[in-house]
């Protein structure tokens, strides 16, 4: 059974804190091109910020530039996130994620510490992993 923590981003993980300004948010979404931004505080998650949110907040300055606002992360991150764990079933993380229309699922251990985050890019990596696993058996199945 394939699990969560072998799927999941750990290295290279960017995460913000509640006190950064939205304009900080939006170069990393842009530098790293991601779109999702955990939120922590002493290494623990307490929130997430999307680019969807940034895109929220624009609306609500009047289509006014965010970054150029005086709004903190904390103003527009999601606090109440869905996560699961790094043992979870991947079969059951990628449901939740579809069936909630989510692209991502922080991962965080027993203590709410974030361990890595599991996204959509990382679903799809894995189908083609799947994908050409899958070719080279039929391959192999073709010249035996």
């Amino acid at each position: 059974m394939q699990i969560v923590g072998e799927l999941m981003t750990r290295s290279d993980l960017v995460t913000i804190t509640e006190t950064q300004n939205l304009a900080q948010a939006q170069e990393l979404l842009r530098l790293h091109r991601i779109r999702h931004l955990p939120v922590v505080r002493d290494g623990k998650l307490v929130g997430l910020v999307t680019h969807r949110d940034l895109l929220k907040a624009a609306a609500l300055c009047g289509g006014a530039d965010p970054a150029q606002q005086p709004l903190w992360a904390s103003d527009v991150m999601v606090r109440d996130v869905r996560t699961v764990g790094p043992n979870t079933p991947s079969r059951e993380a990628l449901k939740v994620m579809l069936n909630n229309k989510y692209g991502c699922l922080p991962v965080v251990g027993s203590d709410g510490e974030l361990l890595g985050i599991l996204t959509e890019a990382d679903m799809v990596r894995y189908a083609q992993h799947l994908i050409e696993d899958m070719d080279r058996r039929s391959l192999a199945a073709d010249y035996e």
